[in-house]
């Protein structure tokens, strides 16, 4: 079966004659209400930032869809479903303006979906190693060039075998190649500092391979990648912004530079309380 052709993207564009109704979630998330064009970066990264609820994995799992991506995290050949109804809908509505070019490859990394992308590897490896002793046992032929997913994705190792952020890390490092267009939703998740550091220097060998990078995070390590653009999710849309305006940065220092103001600050109520 031939591989889809998977076009890099210039910019999300959302088609107001889809919506259903702007009063439905999640048409009524304010990043949705007014979004007309998204521009994305075609040679580095673009991150989505801002809090929980604000739609930034929203809409990058409608990116995904529309690129033919599997929803719960995969790509356009690795697809698995654990619930009925993995996405939004927000894809029916959002179309894309591609850039130069087609990418030679493309995944979608979601960390809540690690689990079942192990699970969906290891069960494909299974049924591989079955039907090579089958053939085997039948023919006495021994089947040969099929590389194992969990060295594809894991390094050799199953995904499973490995704790959460070496499983992440792992996936990273070695399911994803130069000229392709990689969407990440929150990887931080499952990283620790240290780890969330060894991501950027995987970002970075995949953008001077070509690729394009698209990323959801709350992470002021991974926001701190040179020439992003970043956009700033809230509730009053999405707005570009410089790093050092991003909420993550912001609180990170503040807390850091004024770390004992910033813990009483926390705990007064608790104070009163006790009072």
């Amino acid at each position: 079966m031939p591989r889809k052709e998977i076009p890099f993207v210039r910019a999300l564009r959302l088609r107001r004659e889809q919506v259903p109704s702007f009063s439905r979630y999640p048409f009524s998330l304010p990043a949705v209400r007014g979004l007309d064009e998204l521009g994305l970066l075609e040679d580095g990264v673009t991150f989505f930032a801002g809090e929980n609820g604000t739609g930034k994995s929203t809409l990058l799992e409608a990116l995904a869809v529309r690129l033919g991506f599997n929803p719960e995290g995969g790509s356009d050949d690795l697809r698995f479903a654990t619930v009925e109804q993995a996405h939004s809908g927000l894809s029916e509505a959002v179309e894309l303006v591609p850039g130069d070019g087609l990418a030679a490859d493309g995944f979608f990394v979601r960390t809540e979906g690690l689990f079942n992308l192990a699970t969906e590897i290891d069960r494909q490896d299974e049924e591989m190693e079955a039907i090579a002793r089958e053939v085997k046992k039948r023919s006495g032929v021994v089947m040969a060039g099929y590389r194992p997913m969990n060295v594809r994705y894991g390094g050799g190792r199953s995904l499973h075998a490995q704790s959460h952020g070496e499983a992440m890390l792992a996936l990273l490092s070695h399911r994803l190649h130069g000229g392709g267009i990689y969407l990440m939703d929150e990887p931080e998740t499952a990283l620790s500092p240290l780890r969330q550091l060894a991501l950027l220097s995987v970002m970075h060998r995949l953008v001077r391979g070509g690729s394009q990078l698209v990323v959801a995070t709350h992470s002021p390590i991974l926001l701190a990648y040179p020439g992003a653009r970043i956009y700033r999710f809230g509730e009053d849309g999405i707005e570009e912004v410089g790093y050092e305006e991003t909420e993550a940065y912001r609180v990170t220092r503040d807390f850091l530079e004024h770390r004992e103001r910033s813990l009483r600050t926390l705990f007064s109520d608790d104070a009163d309380d006790e009072q």
